[in-house]
Order: C-alpha cells, then structure tokens, then sequence
C-alpha cells in the first residue's frame, strides 16, 4: 500500500513512522510535513493540509490506499468529507463529527444531553453577562475559548485576576480571533489527568493505552497552558478499573450518541479525562490523535497499525494490541518564549549526537540551506524513550535532553515524576 498522513507536526511524524513498520506498507507520504520526516523515509509532499483540491488529485496520481488526516483544522474544514466524496478512504471524522471539538460550546451540551460526566459550565457571548458570572462564582475556575486554539485557548484560574485577564483576552482583545467571542466558563476539577484515546467506528469504540501530557510550559505545572510538554503511557497512578469505568461511562455514550446526533463518528475520539472524587469526569475532547500523547502511544503498539485503520474503514473489526509492560516517556524541546512570542530559524546543536535507541519526532523544524535543522515553531521535536519504569526512562533520556541545551530552547525537566 501507498498511504497518505495530513498534516506535519510530531503527531504526524509518528503516526508516519509507526505506518511505514508494517510490512505491507511501501511508502508514506506526508503532506506537507516537515523535514525532519524525511530522516525516517517518509515522502514529503508540498501541499498544504486543508488544500483539498491538492490533496485529493495527489492521492489519485499515486493510487493511495487510505488518508489518515491528523491535525483539528483540516477535520473540521471537511478535509475528510471531500476525500470521501472523490471515493479515496480516509481515516478521521467528518466535519459534522469534528465539532466535538471544534466547540466547547456543543461538547458541553452534548454531554449534558447523554449524561456524560463533567464539570458544569456556561457560555457567553457578552463580556459583562460573563464577567458577572465570574464574579458571582470566584476561583478557581477554568475559562475556554469556544473555538479551536491550538492547544492555548484554555486558563485555568487560580486567582481572580487571572480569570479576569483571560477573559478580557478572549473576549475584547480577540486574542484566539473568532475562536474565543464565545467563551464557556466552567467548575475547576480537583484531580489526576490523563489522557484516553480510543479507535472510534460508529458505535464500537477500542481504547488505546492511557497517558499523562503536562499542558503547562514550566516545571511544577507553572506557567501557561501550551500544546504539551511530555507525555508517558501507561500511567501507573491511574487503575485498570478506572480507565474500564471511563470507557463504559464516557467513551461509549459519547460514540453512541454521535450516531444518534446523525454526526456518525469514525476516527479517533480523544478524551482528556481527570480523576476526581466522583469518579472520572470530561476535561475536553478532540476529534484526533493527541499531540504529544501519540508519540508516546503509539511505539507501544503491538498490533499492525497500517491493517488496524484498514479494518476499521472496510467496516471490520481491528487487532488493537498493547505493550502490557514497561513505560514510555516522551519530553518536548520548545522554542525560549514559548507559548507566548518566540524566534524560528536557531540551530539546533547536538541532533547528531542523540543515541540510536531514542525515538526523535520533529515538530517546529526544518532544513537551512546547509542541511542544518532550525527551528520553525515553538514545540521544536519530541525525545522518546521506552524503558522498564518510569525512572530507568527518565535515567536515559534526560542525559539526551541535555545534549540539545542551548539558549535558544528549554524543556520541562520533571516531566514522568509522577509516575516514579
């Protein structure tokens, strides 16, 4: 098979990499990735992930099997929706599905509507109605932009000048554009997070292995909200009995009631859960493979990955097998100033001295004119290491790490502490 991947971070380099392991796969294209790619024989191509036209006529030059679309932005701009109407088979939801995550708004009254558990909340579109609503309910509280953001539109408030700032942010300085002019404000969660994604086709739902990502930019969880700075999975903390609850009580009903909404869900349905008091309760949901979280999960899959999203679009059900021992640990190189304002083109020193048994994802880089790699966004690549336990991984990797120290970058240095 000739395969197709949408999109060109580290999400994308993995979901490539892990692709190309199967034996009856020859060649990925990844469009338009970056070039760090290319160190693992994947095919770069220069077209633009939501330019449909492109893609599709690409996918017909070269008799692509499937497309696996992995960013939120070409989902919900109906990337999918035109592949299958030029009869190409594409792995992701459609844009009707897609908006589980495209709105805050809708995810939380979809939840509402099939008693799916999660924080209370409301929605604004006027800055004084929410303004008073904050006053009214105090801190800590959790405000999100309606609408996507990269990973960025979401604070969590510990104090009431903070809630105040990202309010004024979103609503008045339009600082996450049309994305945050409505803006839902909800309960702060007490807990344990996690992250639990699952192979979703209509009703059947297949849960991957579970992982902790660590949203915030600084170590302690300080600073603001950012893509994800690490990842591990599995996450030893959190019980085989508790992610079989979160399954039956959350990813279930939520499959289920996509097909009843008529937004017919096959993809990956991603649930960022917290542990609380009352049991496992919805943080967010994304329509897509997580970003740091697939470049930890997915090496711990055992079973054909290519034959795996083959099955689940011939309607068939899929071998879906992980590591059951050992951990894997993964810990973002970021751009200095991230997520906020941030420099691109500084080399990066080191890459060539990285051991061979660690797994590197490029994000934010790419290739100077001297074959150099520079940075071209603020998550620049992800370290991965796959060990016995989380301090044997953390032993290994960070002396890795180090090797890419330069003024112009940082990383968390506590990321798996956790889990040790």
């Amino acid at each position: 098979m000739n395969l197709l991947v949408v999109g060109s971070g580290g999400r994308e380099h993995a979901i490539s990499k892990k692709l190309l392991e199967s034996n009856n796969v020859e060649k990925v294209f990844c469009a338009p990735g970056n070039d760090g790619m290319s160190l693992d024989n994947i095919e770069l191509v220069a077209i633009a992930e939501t330019d449909k036209v492109g893609l599709i006529s690409f996918a017909k030059e070269q008799a692509i099997s499937f497309v696996i679309v992995g960013p939120e932005v070409p989902l919900l701009e109906g990337v999918v929706d035109a592949f299958e109407a030029a009869g190409i088979k594409a792995f992701g939801p459609t844009a009707d599905a897609a908006l589980i995550e495209g709105s805050k708004d809708f995810a939380k009254q979809f939840m509402e509507k099939y008693a799916i558990p999660t924080a209370s909340s409301k929605t604004f579109t006027d800055y004084s109605e929410a303004k008073a609503y904050l006053d009214q309910k105090g801190v800590p509280i959790v405000i999100k932009a309606d609408g996507l953001a990269a990973g960025k539109g979401v604070t969590v408030a510990l104090e009431m000048e903070e809630a105040v700032l990202a309010l004024k942010d979103m609503m008045l300085e339009e600082k996450f554009g049309d994305a945050s002019l409505k803006v839902v404000i909800e309960d702060f969660l007490a807990g344990e997070e996690f992250s639990l994604m699952a192979f979703v086709n209509g009703i059947e739902v297949y849960p991957m292995a579970i992982a902790q990502d660590h949203k915030r930019a600084y170590e302690g969880d300080k600073g603001p909200n950012t893509g994800g700075m690490g990842a591990y999975s599995p996450v030893p903390h959190i019980s085989q009995k508790v992610v079989e609850q979160a399954v039956e009580e959350i990813l279930r009903p939520a499959a289920k009631g996509m097909v009843e909404e008529g937004r017919y869900f096959r993809g990956v349905l991603y649930a960022g859960l917290i542990l609380t008091d009352e049991g496992p309760k919805v943080i967010e949901f994304n329509a897509r493979f997580g970003d740091p979280e697939t470049q930890v999960v997915l090496p711990r899959l055992e079973s054909d990955f290519a034959g795996l999203i083959l099955a689940l679009l011939n309607d068939e059900k899929p071998d879906v097998r992980f590591k059951a021992e050992g951990i894997t640990l993964g810990v973002v190189l970021a751009s200095a100033g991230y997520p906020n304002h941030y420099d691109k083109g500084n080399k990066l020193t080191g890459l060539n001295e990285i051991s061979a048994d660690i797994g590197v994802y490029h994000a934010g880089t790419k290739q100077n004119e001297d074959d150099d790699f520079v940075s071209d966004g603020g998550r620049v690549l992800l370290l991965v290491k796959e060990a016995n336990d989380m301090t044997e991984a953390r032993t290994l990797l960070y002396p890795e790490m180090q090797k890419l120290d330069n003024p112009h970058f940082f990383y968390r240095m506590d990321i798996g502490t956790k889990a040790e």
